[in-house]
Order: C-alpha cells, then sequence, then structure tokens
C-alpha cells in the first residue's frame, strides 16, 4: 500500500483545535512575528482561536490530513468575503489574551477561498500529502460556489511556488503582507 492510499482527509473537529495551532505556527514559521500578534502563549491563543467558531483558524475551516490515523498536516481557507468578520472575532480573542488589537492589511477579498495556512509536519513532508490537501480542498470549494481558491506566497519560497504551480495555481499579482514581498496565487476550482 503507498502513502497516498493512507492518507485520509476530514474536517476538523473542535478537538482538533491544538493540532490546527500546529499547522498555524509552522505555516507562519517566524516565533517573533507570532509572539508580536499573539503573545508569549502564541501557540495557546491559536489553539484557543482554532477551537472557536466563526473565527479565522476555526475548526470549521480547516481540514486535516491523516496517515493511519495520526494528524499529519493541515490546511486553514475560508471565504475571503468573510475576512472581516472573522478576523474580527480572532482579533477579540487575541486582545483578551495579549492587551493589544493586531492591525494587518486585507490579504485576501471577496471571489477566492483563501489559503490562509498550510503545513505538513516534518515527519510527513514530501510524499504528497500538501497537494493532496490542496486538491480536497479544491473540490470542497467548487461544492460552495466559490471559482477561485487563492493564496500568497513568499517570492522566495520557490519550493512552495513549484508546488502550487503544480496544481494549477497561476500569479495573480504582486503583494505584500507582514513586511514580506509575496505573490497573490489563484486556481480555478474543479466544480
Amino acid at each position: 500500500m503507498t502513502l497516498m492510499e493512507k492518507i485520509t482527509i476530514r474536517p476538523a473537529v473542535p478537538k482538533d483545535a491544538r493540532f490546527i495551532a500546529q499547522v498555524v505556527c509552522t505555516a507562519i514559521a517566524s516565533q517573533e512575528g507570532l509572539r508580536s500578534y499573539c503573545g508569549e502563549e502564541y501557540e495557546k491563543v491559536i489553539t484557543q482561536i482554532a477551537e472557536t467558531k466563526g473565527t479565522q483558524y476555526s475548526y470549521e475551516n480547516t481540514l486535516i490530513a491523516a496517515v493511519d490515523g495520526q494528524p499529519a498536516g493541515g490546511i486553514v481557507a475560508y471565504d475571503g468575503a468573510l475576512l472581516h468578520p472573522l478576523r474580527s472575532k480572532t482579533w477579540d480573542i487575541i486582545e483578551s489574551q495579549t492587551g493589544k488589537r493586531p492591525c494587518i492589511a486585507d490579504e485576501t477579498e471577496a471571489g477566492e477561498c483563501y489559503i490562509d495556512s498550510l503545513a505538513v509536519m516534518p515527519a510527513f513532508r514530501n510524499k504528497g500529502i500538501a497537494k493532496a490537501l490542496i486538491l480536497a480542498l479544491s473540490e470542497k470549494v467548487a461544492n460552495m460556489g466559490i471559482d477561485y481558491v487563492g493564496l500568497l506566497v513568499d517570492e522566495d519560497n520557490e519550493k512552495g511556488q513549484a508546488l502550487y504551480k503544480s496544481v494549477g495555481f497561476t500569479y495573480i499579482n504582486d503583494s505584500e503582507f507582514l513586511g514580506h514581498k509575496m505573490y497573490h496565487l489563484q486556481r480555478k476550482t474543479t466544480k
């Protein structure tokens, strides 16, 4: 049996919140950035956000890939039209924990389902899990009636760009997010 046959992709549930926080932290990859927005206990704060309905990192917006039942990766994505209400509730939690309310430029808009965070745990990398998550998300998004899946990728992240292009993402425009030069990529959904 190949690894691809062992991968199960399922919607996340509240008990996945801690793993979702690990996915988000891995995707962001900057402990300094995480601390600046969520405080010293950033993983605890993101776990609280992930277990709360109506937030950016909510389990409601997450698909989990498991290999032999063990969580291996996840993708957090939401309708870009819902960015502001999702962000407001997310920031309410951050503010309640840190006393500060973040100020971040919009990274998406109506018309696309935005991949906020995508990460595969180190032991499971380079086995097709990220690609499987993207394709599963694209199918889910098509069933929601949204025509595009979008994301931002760091202009220096050649490996990420190659992955996204391999599953049909194309360049839309340049962007900047949290001080990094990024490329905005989109993929037409499969429906």
